[in-house]
């Protein structure tokens, strides 16, 4: 059969060109070693891996016990709720400096609904997260509509919430910064075992007659369960991590932070997903706050105090860029666990635990500073 000359064009159209493809990053071969540096939880994977190395080499072994373990990662757990949802705020572009600030109002509320309102534990839950969300979307809406950076915004709610949170403190207790009475108010059940306590005890008992974990000379094993917190914040990661890598409002959330009139041209509802993620770090400051209250029984004007530049810091350790557009849920995960090695981990060893701090701005400068190098020499970057 006869080929005419319109076809024969007509097939060479669609013949990749292998010249073309070369070109085409998306076409090109890229080896396993080039993707892993593309990924921005790398340096906190690294971070890790020398925070576990130098601790293994001068902290006591009781560090790295099934006890020490679960005692690295309560504050990390808390820190890390916060961090996961500072770094999809700035995966989007945006910053919340109030987080630290509603952690303490939102704990007030919460309070102040059960001792001084007489709600029931679960009334009482749903609505301070009711009111966190619409709280995280007045900060959005500000945000969007005056077009102010939202680093000026939140900052301003820090100190407004940190006010109200002491104002309202004296209001309920009738002059103390401090609301107690919460613990023996609240009650005992299903609710109140999801927001405080050791999960899975029966396991833990299980493995302890089983000599398969540490245990007291009377059969108790020395760690009766996982704290509550720690599964939230293995849930919220994994959850984050779904969210942002497979799902369509994990696109937008790049889309937003990495070009917002870009986003828009391309439909992306740009305004919403910053709002959304407004709403989602009220949320993460709240179960925090639920979390501890819960756990001590009361509240206070100073609760989450500092906790917004923690989790910030957890964030751009995990590789989250203060531009937006790059960073992951699980790399805020890490970052949080670093925290938690770092600030427990100093009593295990002769240092003096006042250089925390030191060695925190540390890991900061050196985490940006590695995450910047390996971007550059993936991406071609000068």
């Amino acid at each position: 059969m006869a080929t005419s000359t319109a076809d024969l064009a007509a097939g060479s159209s669609r013949i990749p060109d292998p010249a073309a493809a070369a070109r085409d990053e998306r076409l090109r071969r890229v080896s396993l070693i080039a993707r892993l540096m593309r990924r921005p939880e790398l340096g906190a994977v690294a971070g890790l891996v020398l925070v576990t190395v130098f601790f293994g080499l001068t902290a006591n072994p009781a560090m790295f016990t099934l006890a020490g373990l679960m005692t690295v990662l309560s504050p990390a757990a808390q820190l890390g709720i916060l961090a996961i949802a500072a770094a999809l705020l700035m995966i989007g572009g945006e910053f919340d400096l109030s987080i630290g600030s509603m952690i303490a109002f939102a704990g007030l509320i919460f309070g102040a609904l059960i001792v001084v309102g007489d709600l029931p534990l679960l009334a009482a839950i749903v609505a301070t997260f009711v009111f966190a969300g619409w709280m995280g979307a007045v900060n959005g809406q500000i945000v969007i509509r005056t077009r102010l950076p939202s680093f000026i915004v939140t900052l301003a709610f820090l100190f407004i919430l940190r006010g109200l949170s002491l104002v309202g403190l004296k209001w309920a207790t009738g002059g103390s910064t401090q609301l107690r009475g919460i613990g023996d108010k609240a009650g005992t059940g299903v609710v109140r075992e999801l927001f405080s306590g050791q999960a899975l005890e029966g396991l833990f008992a299980w493995l302890a007659q089983a000599n398969l974990i540490a245990k007291f000379p009377n059969g108790t094993p020395t760690v009766t369960g996982v704290p509550v917190g720690v599964l939230w914040f293995l849930a919220i990661a994994a959850l984050a991590t779904y969210v942002l890598l497979r799902t369509r409002f994990g696109n937008w959330i790049f889309a937003a932070g990495g070009d917002p009139n870009a986003a828009r041209n391309s439909g992306v509802p740009v305004n919403m997903v910053k709002t959304t993620l407004f709403v989602l770090t009220a949320c993460a400051a709240t179960l925090v706050a639920i979390l501890t209250v819960l756990d001590a029984g009361s509240t206070d004007a100073r609760r989450g105090f500092q906790k917004e530049f923690e989790a910030i810091i957890a964030a751009v350790i995990g590789g989250c860029l203060l531009t937006g557009g790059y960073g992951s849920a699980i790399g805020a995960f890490f970052g949080a666990i670093i925290f938690g090695m770092v600030s427990i981990g100093l009593t295990y060893t002769s240092f003096d635990s006042d250089w925390f701090q030191v060695f925190l701005g540390g890991m900061l400068l050196l985490a940006v500073l590695f995450n910047n190098f390996i971007r550059r020499k993936a991406t071609g970057e000068r």
